[in-house]
């Protein structure tokens, strides 16, 4: 303890840490509110995270639909996700890679002939 008023200073309360797999959900989440509406058939974005001290890097895997600005649409999710980690987990995040795992067509009955969907 320091001083006579009996608080506990800052460096002998501890710490806290948070998990990687909620830094995960929270960019998870972003992601989500990036890319907006989504295809009925998408699957929600799934982000893994890898946390050192207070630094998260972070992979977005994500469904979108066609025809889209893919890059637009990416650059926003790395934009959303930077900024939600920072205000909701304290972490700076230099780093967001984003990987378009499928694309879904936007109209109902636009897969092309002879295609099974």
């Amino acid at each position: 303890m320091t001083g006579t008023t009996g608080r506990v200073g800052a460096a002998e309360r501890g710490q806290t840490r948070i998990a990687d797999r909620v830094v995960a959900k929270i960019a998870a989440q972003a992601a989500k509110e990036a890319v907006g509406e989504r295809p009925e058939a998408a699957a929600p974005p799934r982000a893994t995270v890898t946390v050192h001290h207070d630094t998260a890097r972070v992979r977005v895997g994500l469904d979108l639909a066609y025809p889209c600005d893919i890059g637009r649409q990416c650059g926003s999710v790395r934009r959303r996700v930077a900024e939600r980690v920072k205000a909701l987990a304290g972490m700076e995040v230099p780093e967001v890679a984003v990987r378009v795992e499928r694309l879904h067509p936007s109209g109902a009955g636009t897969a092309p002939e002879g295609s099974d969907r």
